[in-house]
C-alpha cells in the first residue's frame, strides 16, 4: 500500500519574533513492513535545512531563522510504502516468558525498560494494575492483547483534555484523554508491572471509510510497540484497540512523546505563539504532489511558495536617481556644518 502524506503546521506569533529555532520528526522510517519513497519539507520563512539521524534510526530536521518573522509555516510531504506484517497470533507458546527474558538478557534494551519522563509508575498506575490485573501470567501476548483492550474501553477519547506535557496521572483521574496518554498508560505499565521492554511509536494513522477509529484523521497518532520473542517489535494502539499493520506509518521511535515530538524548538523575543497542525494521509499510486485540496487556509500554500522563491533583488539606481542621492547627501552635510558653527 502506497500512501501520499502532508504534515502542515503553522505558528503564529502574537508580535514578530527576532529568531526561531527549530527540529522536527516527520520523515518517515523506513525500516521493518514500510519504506519512504519521497521525503520534501518546506520552510517558510526560508532558511537552510539540516538532518542527521539518531542513535535509534530517527531521521531529524533542523533549522535556524535569524531576522524577524510574525510566523512560521512548515510542510512536510512524503510518500510511503507500507507491507502488511506478519500476522499476530493471540497467544504464544506457553514457555513464552522464559524465551521473553532470555531475549532480552541478550540484547540491550535498558532504555525501553526504564522509567521515562511521561511513562513512569504513579499511585494511580498502581491502582489501574491492580484493577485490571496486570501481571505475568498466560503468556506475554495474551496479556498484551487484554491490556490493549482494557486501556481502550476504560478510558473515553477527548480532544484537548490533556496537554502535550501533561502527566499520566491526569487522564487517570479523568479517565479521559488522547493517543498519547493511552499509549504512555500503556508503556508504564508493560514496563513496571511485566517487564517487557516498550517504546512510544510516533507517527500517522490512515482512517479508511470502513474503519471506525477514535483518534482524529487530521493529526498525528502515537501507538506503543512491545518486544515479544518470535515476532520482535510489535505495535499496539491501544486509542483504536488494534494491533499496527499496514494503515500505521511510523515516523519516529523513542521511550515516550519527550524523546520524538514532530517539532520542538525555542525562538527569541516576547511574544504568545498559536500552534495549528493540519494532516492528511491518503491511498497513493504515485508519486506525491503538492495537495491543493488540503482543507487549510490558501495563504498557507502562498507562504510555501514564496519560500522557495530567491528575494526580491531590487533594480540598479538609475543616473538621475544617483545624482539626485548625491545632493540630498551634501545638503545633509552643510546642515551640518551650519549646526557646528
Amino acid at each position: 500500500m502506497y500512501y501520499s502524506i502532508r504534515h502542515l503546521t503553522k505558528f503564529l506569533y502574537s508580535s514578530p519574533i527576532s529568531e526561531s529555532m527549530m527540529e522536527t520528526r516527520m520523515y518517515p522510517r523506513s525500516d521493518q513492513n514500510q519504506r519512504c519513497l519521497t521525503f520534501h519539507l518546506s520552510v517558510s520563512p526560508r532558511c537552510r535545512v539540516f538532518s542527521y539521524r539518531d542513535h535509534l534510526a530517527n531521521h531529524i530536521h533542523h533549522f535556524d531563522i535569524p531576522g524577524q518573522h510574525p510566523q512560521l509555516v512548515i510542510v512536510a510531504e512524503s510518500l510511503v510504502e507500507v507491507q502488511p506484517p506478519i500476522q499476530i497470533p493471540s497467544f504464544l507458546a506457553p514457555d513464552a516468558w522464559a524465551e521473553l527474558d532470555s531475549l532480552v538478557e541478550q540484547g540491550d534494551y535498558w532504555e525501553m525498560l526504564l522509567p521515562s519522563q511521561f511513562a513512569t509508575p504513579t499511585d494511580a498506575l498502581e491502582e489501574l494494575a491492580v484493577k485490571f490485573d496486570v501481571r505475568r501470567r498466560d503468556d506475554p501476548l495474551m496479556v498484551l492483547h487484554q491490556l490493549n483492550q482494557q486501556i481502550f474501553e476504560y478510558f473515553d477519547y477527548k480532544p484537548k483534555s490533556t496537554k502535550v506535557d501533561s502527566p499520566i496521572d491526569l487522564a487517570l483521574s479523568t479517565k479521559a484523554g488522547v493517543c498519547q496518554d493511552f499509549a504512555h498508560i500503556m508503556i508504564a505499565l508493560v514496563r513496571s508491572k511485566l517487564r517487557i521492554p516498550c517504546r512510544y511509536v510516533s507517527g500517522y494513522l490512515f482512517h479508511g471509510e470502513s474503519d471506525h477509529n477514535r483518534s482524529l484523521h487530521s493529526a498525528t497518532h502515537a501507538w506503543i510497540e512491545a518486544l515479544l520473542p518470535q515476532f520482535g517489535w510489535v505495535g499496539f494502539d491501544p486509542t483504536n484497540w488494534l494491533v499496527a499493520r499496514d494503515r500505521h506509518i511510523r515516523t519516529a521511535i523513542g521511550r515516550d512523546y519527550a524523546d520524538v515530538p514532530p517539532t520542538r524548538g525555542v525562538f527569541r523575543g516576547q511574544a504568545a505563539s498559536e500552534l495549528t497542525v493540519a494532516v492528511r494521509v491518503t491511498p497513493s499510486e504515485a508519486t506525491a504532489g503538492l495537495d491543493h485540496t488540503l482543507p487549510v487556509p490558501e495563504d498557507w500554500s502562498i507562504l510555501v511558495e514564496k519560500a522557495t522563491q530567491l528575494p526580491e533583488q531590487l533594480p540598479p539606481p538609475t543616473r538621475q536617481q544617483q545624482i539626485a542621492q548625491q545632493q540630498q547627501t551634501k545638503r545633509k552635510r552643510v546642515d551640518l556644518l551650519s549646526l557646528e558653527i
